[in-house]
């Protein structure tokens, strides 16, 4: 690739070995390294990083590592490396957060409804821990809700998604009058609609549910934090010098 940065190329190359790695050691990878809930016996505090290489399938970091590449590059150009990395981490972290949170409400949500049927915690938590459920859960509590309290218990999240939505904002913060187009509509539309279309989109396939298997609360935990940066930095006119 032509004009490859230096933060973004080693970015690559990480995601590229993790998922190789992926590739051959399958779950052990997933178990070590995704993001699992914080009540789960799979979790550890190195994988609110770690998960950021992590992904779920070849189409999943192709599409992650082209808008890296794509929109990261000429940010990093702009910034610098250490300012570029900055920003990238702390959008991952903010989206980790996000999709923690909502994780939290879900399964407490689903947790309490069930204790108040009489259902006893420990005998509770020890049946999702070995992987199984009940299924006259669904009958007190309802399919939706047990399936988000096991979701959130059970589903690690993978992938550099959230902290690529940090870059899209800012290359649209940055870059507003850029034409983009979406593959499935190959309409050129400017960044500062683009990328706004994109975050209402994970707003409401993740309030509505209607699009799983994407953790779409952390996509939006990634632009959320990565507008509140570029907010404070254009507020506060960020001297680069600070990052060398």
């Amino acid at each position: 690739m032509r004009g490859l940065t230096e933060a973004v190329k080693h970015l690559l190359i990480i995601n590229i070995l993790f998922f190789v790695a992926t590739q051959l050691y399958g779950d052990q990878m997933y178990a070590w390294f995704s993001l699992w809930y914080p009540e789960n016996p799979n979790f550890e505090w190195w994988q609110i990083f770690t998960h950021m290489f992590m992904h779920g399938n070849f189409m999943h970091i192709l599409f992650n590592m082209y808008a890296l590449y794509a929109f990261g590059t000429p940010l990093e150009r702009m910034w610098g490396r250490n300012k570029f990395l900055f920003f990238y981490f702390s959008a991952g972290l903010g989206a980790a957060l996000l999709h923690t949170g909502v994780n939290y409400y879900l399964f407490n949500d689903g947790l309490q409804a069930l204790l108040d049927s009489g259902i006893g915690k420990t005998e509770l938590m020890q049946i999702i821990t070995d992987g199984k459920y009940s299924p006259s859960w669904e009958t007190v509590i309802g399919p939706d809700k047990v399936d988000s309290f096991l979701s959130a218990f059970s589903t690690p999240a993978v992938g550099a998604s959230g902290a690529i939505y940090g870059i899209l904002v800012a290359f649209a913060f940055t870059f507003s009058e850029a034409e983009l187009m979406l593959i499935f509509l190959p309409i050129p539309i400017k960044a500062k609609y683009f990328v706004p279309l994109l975050i209402l989109g994970d707003l409401f396939f993740g309030f509505t549910g209607t699009a799983t298997g994407i953790a779409h609360f952390a996509h939006i935990g990634g632009a959320l934090f990565g507008f509140l940066m570029m907010w404070y930095w254009k507020k506060n006119q960020f001297n680069n010098n600070r990052w060398n």
